[in-house]
C-alpha cells in the first residue's frame, strides 16, 4: 500500500486515543481550561460514570464567537503567547483537548466573554469530527462543555471502560487533586444527580481538611522552605497518622498535579526514620519553580515532569519535611488519644441493662445474681470488682477490707511547676512497663522501652553524624558484577556512598570492587546490598537499602541498649524520661510510626466516667 495523508477525522481520533483515554481525563483537561479561564467556580456534571453526559461549566473569561470557532481546531490555543515552551505558566498549552473530544463525541461549546458586557453568547458543535457553524444561544458571562456519548465515534475505546461507579471515582479524584491546588476556587461534582463533592473556597489547610478529614488537618505540619528560587509549601501528617497505601500522597508542581517516582522516593527518604517499609505518611506538597526548571511537556495527559536539577528538588523535599518533623518535637498524632477512648467504651458487661433517667445509667446485677455467678464459677473482671466493693467480701485471699493508708503514697515530687511540663509529672508505674504522668489539663500514658528506645536511637544518629560512620576495610575486594547501566547509577553516587561508609571502585564495564564497608553492618551479603543499592537509585533516585539498613542496625542497637518493658523505675528516673522526651526530637513514635504515649485530656477523661 502506498503513502497516504490519513484524513483529518482519523488523525483527531488518534490523537484523541492519547489524550483522552476515559472520562476523567476529558472532565481534567475541561477543569484546568476553566482554571486557566480565571474561574472562581466550576460546576461539573456527569451521567453513568461520565459515558453519556459530561457537562463543565465556569464563571470564567469566557470566548467570543470567532475564539469558538478557533477553539475546536487542532493546535489553536491562547496560552503560548510568545510560542515559548520553555516558560509555560498554565495548565493547558497544546490546544488538543477540545478538537480530541469533538472527535470522539457529541461535543457542544457555549461561551460568552466576561469582559464585554454588549456581547451575546455563542455556540458551537462537534460530531464526530464534523464541526456545525457558530450560531447565538444564551448563556451567562463562563463557559459550558457538554460532552455526550463519549467514544461513540471510537467503539473500541468503549468497550474498556470500566463500570459507572469505578469510571466516577476516577473523575472525582481528578477534581479533588486540582481542588486541592486551587482552593480559592469553588468546586462541584454532581454524578447522576448527586452531588459527590460540594467545596466552596477556603484557604488550603481548611480545603485539604474538605478532602482528607479533620484528623489529617489536626495532625498537619506546615511545610515551608525555599532554595535557589524553589519553594516548597504543603503539609504533612505526624508519623503516628499513617495509612497503608501511598494513596494519600499528593504532589503539585506550579499548580499541575503530578505523579513522579522522584517525590515518592524523596518521601520515602524523609520518613524512613519514622514509618515501617509497610506504611505511608499522608500529606500534600506544592512545588513553585520557574517554568524554564521544569518540563511539563513529556507525557500527553501532563502528569509526569522531568525537573532541570532533580538532585535540588529531592534535597528540598526530605530537608522540608525532615524539619518539619524535627519542630514537632515530641508531638504525637491526636487519633492515637481517640483510639484510646474508643478502646475504653467497651460493651455492656453480661447480665446488665440500660435505663434512661436524664442520663444512660448502668442497672447493677444484685448481690444476689453475683453470688450464683460465684457459685457457677464465673471469675470476670466486673464480678471480682463488684466482689472487692462490697465490704463483707474477700477476694483472692486477701483481707476482707483494705488499708489504704498501707499503699504507697502520692509522690512527693509531683508539684504543679512539674505538672506544667508537656508531658507532666510521674505519678505511678503499670505493670513495670508503663508510666502514668499527671498534666496540668489531663494524664500520659507512655510505653517506657519505646520511648527509651527514640531516645537512644536519636543519641546514635546525632553520634554518627557529628563523628562519621565507622568503616571496615575488606582484605580482598569483593567483585560485584552487573549490568552497566546499574554500575554507573552506582558510580554516580560514589561520593554519597562513601558517606555512608561504603566505598566503590569501577572493575571494568559490567562490575564494581567494593574497598570497604560500614562496621555497623558486621556479616552482610555485600553483593546484594550493592544490587539493592542500584535497584533503589533506578527506582527512587537515592540510596534507601543502605540507609534503611544502617539505620535498622541502629534501631536495633538502641533497642538492647535502652530501659526494658518489666524493669521497676523510681519516681525520679520516670521523671527524667519524661523531660528527655521533651527535648528530644521525633520521640512522640517509635522507629515504626507507633506512638510512644497517649494523652488524655480531663475533659475525655469525664465523658468517661459520665460527668459530662
Amino acid at each position: 500500500m502506498k503513502i497516504r495523508q490519513l484524513p483529518e477525522t482519523l488523525i483527531n481520533q488518534i490523537a484523541a486515543g492519547e489524550v483522552i483515554e476515559r472520562p476523567a481525563a476529558a472532565v481534567k483537561e475541561l477543569a484546568e481550561n476553566a482554571i486557566d479561564a480565571g474561574a472562581s467556580r466550576i460546576d461539573i456534571l456527569i451521567r453513568e460514570g461520565g459515558a453519556s453526559l459530561i457537562t463543565v461549566q465556569d464563571d470564567g473569561i469566557g470566548m467570543t464567537a470567532d475564539e469558538l470557532a478557533l477553539a475546536v481546531e487542532r493546535h489553536a490555543t491562547s496560552k503560548l503567547p510568545d510560542d515559548n515552551l520553555v516558560h509555560i505558566a498554565s495548565l493547558g498549552f497544546r490546544g488538543e483537548a477540545l478538537p480530541s473530544i469533538g472527535a470522539v463525541s457529541r461535543l457542544t461549546l457555549t461561551s460568552r466573554p466576561r469582559a464585554d458586557k454588549t456581547a451575546d453568547a455563542a455556540a458551537i458543535t462537534v460530531d464526530g469530527g464534523k464541526k456545525s457553524k457558530v450560531t447565538p444561544a444564551a448563556h451567562p458571562a463562563g463557559t459550558k462543555v457538554e460532552i455526550r456519548d463519549l467514544f461513540y465515534a471510537t467503539p473500541a475505546r468503549l468497550k474498556f471502560l470500566k463500570t459507572a461507579r469505578s469510571e466516577a471515582g476516577q473523575v472525582r479524584d481528578v477534581v479533588t487533586r486540582l481542588a486541592m491546588a486551587y482552593p480559592d476556587i469553588a468546586f462541584r461534582l454532581t454524578h447522576d444527580d448527586k452531588a459527590i463533592l460540594d467545596l466552596p473556597s477556603a484557604d488550603r489547610l481548611e480545603r485539604l481538611q474538605q478532602i482528607m478529614g479533620r484528623d489529617f488537618a489536626e495532625n498537619a505540619l506546615p511545610i515551608a522552605l525555599e532554595r535557589d528560587g524553589i519553594k516548597l509549601s504543603g503539609f504533612a501528617a505526624l508519623p503516628t497518622l499513617n495509612r497503608g497505601t501511598s494513596q494519600y500522597q499528593y504532589f503539585f508542581v506550579n499548580g499541575r498535579p503530578v505523579r513522579d517516582k522522584l517525590t515518592v522516593g524523596a518521601v520515602r527518604g524523609a520518613y524512613a526514620d519514622f514509618l515501617a517499609r509497610d506504611r505511608h505518611p499522608m500529606l500534600c506538597l506544592f512545588l513553585d519553580m520557574p517554568p524554564e526548571l521544569v518540563d511539563v511537556n513529556v507525557h500527553p495527559a501532563k502528569s509526569e515532569v522531568r525537573f532541570q536539577d532533580s538532585g535540588l528538588v529531592r534535597g528540598l523535599i526530605v530537608g522540608g519535611l525532615k524539619h518539619a518533623i524535627s519542630q514537632a518535637g515530641h508531638r504525637a498524632s491526636t487519633t492515637v488519644a481517640a483510639q484510646t477512648l474508643q478502646s475504653f467504651q467497651s460493651p455492656a458487661p453480661p447480665h446488665t441493662t440500660q435505663q434512661w433517667d436524664g442520663e444512660y445509667r448502668q442497672r447493677q446485677p444484685s448481690y444476689k445474681n453475683f453470688k450464683g455467678m460465684a457459685d457457677a464459677g464465673y471469675t470476670g473482671s466486673y464480678y471480682a470488682a463488684h466482689k472487692a466493693a462490697s465490704g463483707n467480701l474477700a477476694l483472692d485471699g486477701a483481707p476482707a477490707t483494705r488499708n489504704f493508708a498501707d499503699e504507697a503514697p502520692v509522690n512527693d515530687a509531683m508539684t504543679a511547676a512539674q505538672q506544667d511540663f508537656p508531658l507532666g509529672a510521674a505519678c505511678a508505674q503499670v505493670h513495670e512497663t508503663y508510666i502514668v504522668a499527671q498534666t496540668a489539663d489531663g494524664l500520659v500514658l507512655v510505653d517506657q522501652h519505646a520511648a527509651h528506645e527514640r531516645l537512644v536511637y536519636e543519641k546514635m544518629k546525632q553520634d554518627i553524624a557529628e563523628g562519621g560512620i565507622a568503616r571496615q576495610a575488606l582484605l580482598l575486594p569483593e567483585i560485584v558484577e552487573m549490568d552497566e547501566p546499574a554500575v554507573e547509577r552506582l558510580l554516580a553516587r560514589k561520593a554519597e556512598l562513601e558517606e555512608l561508609g561504603l566505598v566503590l571502585e569501577s572493575f571494568g564495564p559490567g562490575a564494581v570492587a567494593v574497598q570497604e564497608v560500614p562496621a555497623l553492618l558486621g556479616a552482610t551479603d555485600i553483593r546484594q546490598l550493592v544490587r539493592d543499592l542500584a535497584d533503589d537509585i533506578a527506582a527512587y533516585g537515592q540510596t534507601v537499602s543502605l540507609r534503611e539498613k544502617l539505620e535498622s542496625i541502629c534501631g536495633t542497637i538502641a533497642c538492647h541498649g535502652s530501659v526494658r518493658a518489666g524493669r521497676r523505675l523510681t519516681h525520679d528516673e520516670m521523671n527524667a524520661l519524661l523531660r528527655q522526651m521533651e527535648a528530644t526530637p521525633h520521640s512522640g513514635q517509635c522507629n515504626h510510626g507507633r506512638p510512644t504515649y497517649v494523652e488524655l485530656k480531663l475533659n475525655d477523661i469525664e465523658k468517661l466516667f459520665g460527668r459530662k
